[in-house]
């Protein structure tokens, strides 16, 4: 499974042309695609349409959903950021919470931002190439 975090959605909405959203238009019906709280509320809270708003909520709908954030992945997240602090690394919270749940849950993830670069390097962080 494949979770797509809102820093490629984000491009993918405002048409812009990067290597992330390339590869999104070439998993797209190919591969399963997850989506999450956290995620669908950063892609959403940034449209300034309501037209906008209700296409994107309508494309995100269509693949399957999941809720990242429960007290395992919250005590999870707390250790690895503790772990990357430790190593010099201040990663921000939600990406921290998004980085455990693809480690704790075996699924890879499709970024465009380099908070999740020591998750990939220190914690095991599978991501998409």
């Amino acid at each position: 499974m494949i979770v797509v975090d809102a820093s490629v959605w984000i491009d993918y909405f405002n048409g812009r042309s990067t290597p992330q959203t390339d590869r999104l238009d070439d998993l797209l019906g190919l591969e399963p695609i997850l989506t999450g709280d956290i995620v669908l509320t950063e892609v959403l809270q940034g449209f300034k349409h309501e037209r906008d708003f209700r296409e994107a909520l309508k494309l995100l709908s269509l693949f399957e959903f999941r809720e990242m954030m429960g007290r395992d992945i919250a005590v999870a997240s707390a250790l690895n950021y503790r772990l990357l602090r430790a190593k010099g690394v201040t990663p921000r919270t939600v990406d921290m919470v998004i980085g455990t749940f693809c480690i704790e849950n075996g699924h890879c993830l499709l970024h465009a931002d380099a908070d999740f670069d020591p998750m990939e390097r220190y914690l095991g962080l599978d991501v998409v190439r």
